[in-house]
């Protein structure tokens, strides 16, 4: 598709790219030109809330034509965008309809069934889904409305598959264990923070843990609401209630009337304390806050011992994790590039399982199929999800799910799909990692691929739909936009990103990647300005 020209006609390819119109498209078109939109563009782009900022923009066609380009091979930090890369790896190789295990099993010796020597474990399969989370996703304008002054009923309770696992081992007779619980992730080694995730990260829960035994998306909410009146200690509700970690609130009080909230809470890293301190006023509406597990093979190992002992059950020992250490020397460039001999992408491999010799399976639990998964993922950005679609994949090919291995296979399925090898590079699979640069034609490229294989698309309702659901549904809200943007956002730091696919008035679809780095710290401008640049990219082709 050639570049519509309008505007500066017999431009030079200087003046073109001081307009927006980059030069290897204009290589690309054989047009010496640059085009209204170029023009319409670079008019945003000038503005001196946004101009300082570094600024990618291509736009192609559904078959890769190009149509626009702005530094379109130069490096942006991706953020969440990196989960473009990694679930259409995920889905290639494992495929739409893969499942993921978690099982509970006896190591030791019966006596009959009621006695046990030896330990009861509970086996990571990478299931990212062991929690109260509702499945398939529901956008927002389906889902029920509370009556007017009632709060929404409550979902299934989070750890609920871990009770009905109780439930089976109860059933089995078992009385007696001589021995601790244990919580095994050993499928993946223990690698519970990529390189580069900001130390700020690890107390919230969009920053939790990396485990091959994830429960409750390694969480747990922290409610505080106001006392009865100002003065009084404010009240702290923990979900799901369960003693993993000590609450020190002394600090915590109810505020005024109209004071506002000011809340903080911290956690030192490995620490098992929260302190929650400040104040929240006595007419504010209650402040929830999720909160990572530092370790959640250990929670889930403490949580089970419970829910035994509960089903009368004794057990003489204590609730541990087992991890497995990586013996990986290598630098992660080094390794992380290394290809992977005789991968086969016209076949999808089987999710790994982790198994012992003489283990006796008790209990066991089926995740949803992945694409399942892979919806509320891309949706709702959902970090520690995507990152165990990294390490799943990894497991699956390699045997062995390392972050780097993980990213090998990512690698590995990018130069397949014929993206520039030098145009990526991935520390993680959420984009979390500050490390972690990608060029916008990379990412146009790989949903220019994409577009052209049977799992398209799966993979293309997993993407926010603008003013519609998960990520998006606040932007694009109006017509001719609303329902016409599928795309994953992105956002860390001073970067910013939006890429997918973009119905025009045409009735073509374009394929677009916006991309920005280095933009005002705390300020939308620069959101507003690319959603602006969207609603022109659609208004011309």
């Amino acid at each position: 598709m050639a570049l519509t020209v309008a505007v500066c006609t017999g431009a030079t390819q200087a003046q073109s790219k001081s307009a927006g119109c980059d030069s290897a498209v204009l290589a690309k078109t054989g047009s010496g030109e640059c085009s209204a939109l170029s023009k319409q563009i670079a008019d945003v782009l000038s503005a001196p809330a946004v101009a300082r900022a570094h600024w990618g923009i291509v736009v192609t066609a559904m078959d890769g034509s190009p149509i626009y380009a702005m530094n379109e091979g130069q490096l942006f930090q991706p953020a969440s965008n990196t989960k473009l890369f990694t679930t259409a790896t995920a889905l290639a190789v494992l495929g739409p309809e893969a499942t993921f295990e978690t099982k509970v099993v006896a190591r030791g010796k019966f006596n009959g069934a009621a006695n046990l020597a030896g330990d009861i474990v509970i086996v990571g399969g990478g299931d990212a889904n062991l929690s109260g989370r509702e499945m398939p996703y529901v956008p927002p304008a389906q889902r029920p409305k509370a009556a007017p002054g009632q709060q929404p009923p409550p979902g299934p309770p989070a750890l609920r598959y871990l009770e009905e696992m109780a439930d089976q081992v109860a059933k089995t007779g078992l009385k007696v264990v001589n021995g601790d619980i244990v919580g095994d992730d050993t499928l993946y080694p223990w690698e519970p923070y990529p390189e580069d995730w900001s130390i700020d990260d690890a107390v919230w829960g969009y920053g939790a843990p990396v485990s091959a035994l994830t429960i409750n998306d390694n969480q747990i909410k922290v409610t505080v609401s106001p006392g009865s009146a100002a003065g009084q200690p404010a009240v702290v509700a923990v979900d799901p209630i369960f003693p993993y970690y000590t609450i020190d609130s002394a600090a915590l009080t109810t505020g005024p009337v109209k004071s506002g909230s000011h809340v903080q809470i911290e956690r030192d890293p490995g620490a098992r304390v929260l302190r929650i301190y400040g104040s929240i006023a006595v007419d504010a509406h209650p402040d929830e806050e999720e909160l990572a597990i530092h370790d959640p093979a250990e929670y889930a190992a403490a949580a089970l011992k419970v829910m035994l002992e509960a089903h009368g059950i004794v057990v003489t020992g204590t609730a541990r994790a087992q991890h497995r250490l990586s013996t990986d020397s290598r630098s992660y460039m080094q390794a992380s590039h290394e290809p992977i001999p005789n991968i086969d992408f016209s076949r999808q491999y089987s999710p790994a399982k982790s198994t012992q010799q003489g283990e006796v399976v008790l209990a066991q639990h089926q995740s949803p199929v992945l694409i399942e998964d892979m919806v509320v993922t891309n949706k709702v950005s959902q970090n520690l999800h995507a990152e165990m679609f990294l390490h799943n994949a990894g497991a699956a090919v390699l045997g062995d799910g390392s972050t780097v291995n993980g990213a090998r296979v990512v690698r590995a399925f990018l130069e397949h799909a014929g993206v520039d090898k030098d145009d990526y590079v991935f520390f993680d699979g959420s984009g979390l990692s500050g490390h972690d640069l990608v060029t916008p034609r990379a990412t146009a490229r790989l949903l220019q691929y994409a577009a052209t294989q049977p799992w398209f698309a799966d993979w293309k309702r997993s993407l926010p739909v603008g003013g519609e659901d998960g990520s998006l549904v606040e932007r694009f809200g109006k017509a001719p936009l609303k329902d016409h943007v599928f795309a994953k956002t992105g956002t860390l730091g001073e970067a910013r990103a939006l890429s997918g696919y973009l119905d025009c008035a045409s009735g073509k679809t374009v394929i677009f990647s916006i991309m920005v780095s280095a933009h005002t710290p705390r300020s939308n401008v620069d959101r507003e300005a690319m959603d602006r640049i969207v609603g022109l990219i659609a208004a011309a082709n």
